[in-house]
């Protein structure tokens, strides 16, 4: 991802009265970002949404940022090309950097195909002290394109879409993610199991 140049002139960084420590420690919470990546199809806002509702009911203040829910509305000015998906990648992981500064757990469901964006997000996670968990949903193409539940598979094959991850676009697959599921071989309540203990693990939520 290269880098946004700011436009913006005369402004300044303003610092609240309420320290990050004041904030967490009054509302019982603790926030960082789990960084869902992987093949269009592959599971990602299914785990992701499984684990919300797992967290939500269990008392944890979470929140869940979908690629395409996303391009509805803060992103939808964004196509698909390098330079656009960076930019929608750097904007979620601005977004979901505020959402851990507020003590929220920000799960974030995007393809997010290249490995320098998705390592820009990680080190403005780690620039402010928070925590950011990379987690890479490995489901093998040929049983995304089985599964195809839009129907893009299809279309990019039939070269209606271009530049499609994974067809005619290249996908960099982590090489160091903290946690790695692959709902090909283990159950939908397993992945969201091995989830919630690496989000223990960092401590990011107790139990």
């Amino acid at each position: 991802m290269s880098a946004t140049q700011g436009k913006a002139t005369n402004i300044h960084w303003h610092e609240g009265d309420l320290t990050r420590d004041e904030r967490w420690g009054a509302l019982k919470c603790t926030g960082g970002t789990m960084w869902f990546t992987g093949l269009s199809a592959s599971g990602k806002s299914t785990i992701a949404s499984a684990l919300e509702q797992v967290l939500v009911q269990d008392g944890v203040n979470c929140y869940r940022l979908d690629g395409d829910n996303v391009r509805h509305g803060l992103n939808k000015n964004l196509g698909f090309s390098a330079e656009d998906r960076a930019e929608n990648i750097r904007r979620i992981g601005e977004v979901a950097k505020l959402f851990s500064d507020n003590g929220t757990v920000a799960l974030t469901s995007f393809i997010s195909p290249y490995s320098a964006d998705r390592d820009d997000c990680r080190k403005m996670h780690d620039d402010a002290g928070l925590a950011f968990i990379e987690v890479f949903v490995d489901t093998p193409l040929d049983i995304c394109e089985e599964r195809d539940p839009k129907g893009l598979y299809k279309k990019a094959r039939a070269g209606e879409i271009k530049g499609f991850t994974g067809i005619d676009d290249p996908y960099e697959a982590p090489a160091k993610a903290e946690l790695v599921l692959k709902p090909g071989v283990d159950s939908l309540e397993r992945c969201v199991e091995q989830c919630i203990d690496m989000l223990r693990e960092r401590g990011l939520i107790k139990g």
